[in-house]
């Protein structure tokens, strides 16, 4: 699909596009989560903490899953073995 500049759209356009992406998303199964929110209060040395619910996708669970299963793999978490690292630095630097 080519990319599509917003602002070469017409209103009506972008309207058309909104709409389509909320039809697809209302039809993502969601679950309720949990939210807690700590509010701070300058009068006061301590904040007061407030719960509320939100749905979420349920792909959100296999998201979290996939990334989790595949954390040992990432470089990122894991690290790169210096014998295997492009970025290692090949000699040092000596100023005389």
């Amino acid at each position: 699909m080519p990319a599509i500049n917003i602002e070469d759209l017409s209103e009506k356009d972008k309207l058309i596009m909104e709409v389509e992406q909320l039809r697809k998303e209302v039809k993502l199964e969601r679950q309720p989560g949990l939210i807690l929110e700590v509010l701070s209060d300058p009068m006061w040395s301590t904040g007061s903490i407030r719960s509320f619910t939100y749905d979420v996708s349920k792909c959100s669970e296999d998201i979290k899953n996939y990334i989790e299963e595949r954390s040992g793999e990432d470089p990122l978490v894991k690290g790169i073995p210096e014998d295997r690292n492009p970025f290692k630095e090949k000699g040092g630097c000596v100023i005389a």
